[in-house]
């Protein structure tokens, strides 16, 4: 199997970038013990097949190549993401997380029929958390009674809830949201609109769900998602992503304890540009500008969520 190809008999969505195969060493090293707290698998597909309800086919990206990158851009583990196309089969998950070798954790994706037995083997597997999608372009919306089944199903097992939305929904989600028990994990900074300003109402109220909920944290990843200015301003590619950084930067200084960060690797459904996984590393010293902020983004607090037990 090829890079940019979809096994199995599936055939990839138009028009959606395939993951780019040479990045960049980057120049900034991260610190020893660094975690990828945002990344996926895809397939293969005539391994794992693709769900019947996905609203996407991506081409294959397995997990050798995921744990290949991992160590081109010199990070120690992984936390891998269950992709909404393979909807609640998380086969592809485990096997990943299998092949690590105890340096990956995961977040799944499970109905609200799940067994305590299904949530045992994929604790055992080493998954640590459940993800609900609340974005209408990518999966159909589960009602919230649902949703507090499946968490009264997993917080004894000391699980947490990633959710990802985009910012414009934040209002109507808010209080389900905030009555969450278990830790909370916002993906990618609630997906806000980067056009407008950082100290406006928009972010606002998501620094608010921050402050009034202790136990939220967010991913501060995935710039080319967010990102108006693209990967390259006019005076060269160290200013990739500029309109981003003063709201990655504004949640790191204040919320340095509950922030992780991610490639998104491989990068599912973009139109606009690929990343280089290598610039997407020499970007972190932009928006967690010291040391002991790199640290505590890179290695203290996923390991803290993923690995509290010192493992």
């Amino acid at each position: 199997m090829t890079h940019g190809e979809t096994s199995g008999g599936f055939e990839k969505s138009a028009g959606w970038l395939d993951w780019y195969d040479g990045p960049r060493t980057p120049t900034f090293r991260v610190p020893e013990g660094a975690v990828d707290a945002h990344c996926h698998v895809f397939g293969p597909g005539d391994r794992f097949p693709y769900a019947p309800e996905r609203k996407y086919t991506p081409c294959d990206a397995s997990a050798d190549q995921l744990l290949a990158l991992r160590d081109r851009l010199g990070f120690d583990r992984s936390i891998i993401v269950q992709a909404t196309c393979h909807g609640a089969d998380n086969s592809a998950l485990v096997d990943a997380l299998q092949r690590s070798g105890g340096r990956a954790r995961g977040v799944a994706t499970v109905r609200r029929d799940v067994t305590g037995e299904q949530l045992a083997e994929l604790h055992e597997a080493g998954v640590r958390g459940v993800r609900f999608n609340f974005v209408k372009r990518l999966v159909d919306r589960v009602p919230t009674d649902s949703l507090h089944e499946i968490v009264a199903k997993v917080a004894p097992l000391g699980w947490h809830v990633v959710i990802y939305f985009e910012a414009e929904d934040l209002p109507d989600l808010y209080d389900f949201f905030s009555a969450i028990p278990t830790d909370v994990v916002v993906d990618h900074m609630g997906r806000p609109d980067v056009t407008k300003d950082p100290n406006g109402p928009e972010f606002a109220l998501f620094l608010r769900f921050l402050r009034e909920n202790p136990n939220v944290w967010t991913k501060v990843s995935c710039p080319e998602r967010l990102s108006v200015t693209g990967p390259r301003a006019l005076d060269g590619q160290q200013h990739a992503y500029t309109d981003v950084v003063p709201f990655a930067r504004r949640v790191i200084e204040e919320f340095p304890d509950r922030v992780l960060w991610g490639t998104d690797w491989p990068h599912p459904n973009l139109t606009d540009h690929m990343p280089d996984d290598g610039l997407l590393v020499d970007y972190i010293p932009r928006i967690a500008a010291t040391p002991a902020l790199q640290r505590k983004l890179l290695v203290d607090n996923p390991r803290r969520l993923y690995w509290p037990e010192g493992a």
